[in-house]
């Protein structure tokens, strides 16, 4: 999914930064309030921040051809590290580059599919997979989870019935508001934000609202979301943050540490691999996934992490999370052949990917009342070298390792 970036310069007039040079430096790149979208742009560290020692940029340019024609990408380079992120996504981030190190999968779909190719409805509500293809996408917000029947009070106030789609719609609207800012003074921090809605008369009415930061020179980077209720009725909503990894992370013999209190199979055939939950093979043509539901360990902070590393342990990754923000953890193993999608995913999330219907009667689907919201913070860090994934792994493995329980490997169907 590697991409080439245009190189368009911007010309930083003097009412860009203050003169003091303290205010942050600010553009709007797309806009549906001003009825404005920027094709190409481009800025850099000699235009915004000439103090600072690290060469850092930010860029956007515009995809064509093909099922990706229209799609807005933005590229942030921090001097050490590449973040690739699509606002046309629902502001999904499509991959990560440090060095040899990539946080991002092969999958079969290999363009960058502007949503409005994308039927959600096709194939038994499983079209969300024609666009599937990025390191980090949302799963919701008014549902996630597997297809199917759920009940809902419609616009005469009559219960009724709904198909819900995989994984919901949000990671298939494009932002409304995308804006790249700049701190002008040490750190530097680089800060990408969007506003997505999902609008429905009669229906949801929740926005997005992402801030992802980043600081010249360092290796990780943080997400910080808030979604809100903006109707006037109570709202249920769902958030699933499915991060997907393939090579060079993932091979035979990876692992993932992932401290939890407890390790349950989604059904009878991730039961299979119960023992082996935290190990991968190879690529194996007709692998059936096998997903893994964990309820996190935490520090005295209710803070965890995952961290995911290679064979040699010489490179990884790793997610940090708030549980009382997000209190669930899907782990998603898909190690089928290459040209299949070789993949596994470290998903924190509000709630388990069941159908709606089975999370709301295990009361793992939260409410928002009116004008209220809920924030949600991740921190993403890229690792290269022994050293650097040692220290992660051992991090993460401090929280605690849960033994997995095979007392009862039934469905979560069929216990909830």
């Amino acid at each position: 999914m590697k991409v080439q970036l245009l190189c368009v310069l911007l010309a930083v007039g003097p009412a860009a930064i203050a003169q003091d040079g303290s205010s942050p430096f600010r553009e709007v790149l797309a806009s549906a309030r001003l009825s404005k979208s920027t094709p190409e742009w481009r800025a850099d560290a000699r235009q915004v921040t000439p103090d600072c020692k690290i060469s850092w940029s930010v860029g956007k340019y515009t995809l064509h051809g093909g099922r990706q024609e229209g799609v807005e990408i933005v590229v942030i380079n921090n001097g050490v590290m590449e973040i690739t992120v699509c606002p046309t996504r629902g502001m999904g981030i499509l991959s990560v580059n440090r060095g040899d190190v990539a946080l991002k999968w092969d999958s079969p779909v290999t363009e960058v599919v502007h949503p409005q190719f994308v039927d959600l409805g096709s194939r038994g509500g499983l079209g969300w997979l024609e666009g599937f293809n990025e390191f980090m996408c949302r799963c919701g917000l008014e549902n996630n989870g597997h297809p199917g029947t759920d009940k809902f009070v419609n616009n005469v106030g009559d219960e009724a019935e709904m198909e819900l789609t995989l994984h919901g719609k949000i990671a298939n609207i494009p932002a409304s508001e995308v804006a790249v800012e700049v701190d002008t003074t040490a750190p530097y921090a680089i800060h990408l934000t969007g506003t997505v809605f999902e609008r429905f008369m009669f229906g949801p009415r929740l926005k997005l609202q992402t801030r992802l930061t980043v600081v010249p020179g360092e290796t990780s980077f943080q997400l910080q979301d808030v979604v809100t209720n903006v109707g006037a009725s109570e709202q249920e909503f769902q958030l699933i943050y499915h991060s997907n990894f393939g090579g060079p992370l993932l091979e035979e013999g990876s692992r993932v540490i992932a401290p939890a209190s407890s390790i349950k199979p989604f059904n009878d055939r991730a039961a299979e691999g119960l023992d082996q939950w935290h190990t991968y093979d190879g690529p194996t043509v007709g692998f059936v996934e096998q997903v893994y539901l964990l309820t996190p360990k935490a520090d005295r902070n209710n803070q965890t992490m995952a961290v995911l590393h290679n064979k040699a342990m010489d490179k990884g990754a790793s997610i940090s999370w708030s549980v009382d923000e997000l209190p669930h953890l899907t782990i998603w193993k898909n190690t089928g052949a290459v040209a299949d999608g070789f993949v596994t995913g470290i998903e924190p999330g509000t709630n388990y990917p069941a159908n709606r219907s089975v999370e709301r009667k295990a009361g793992r689907v939260p409410r928002l009342m009116p004008g209220q919201t809920r924030s949600f913070t991740l921190t993403f860090g890229v690792h290269s070298g022994r050293e650097e994934v040692e220290a992660a792994a051992r991090q993460a493995a401090a929280l605690g390792m849960a033994r997995a329980g095979v007392d009862d490997p039934a469905t979560l169907r069929k216990r909830d």
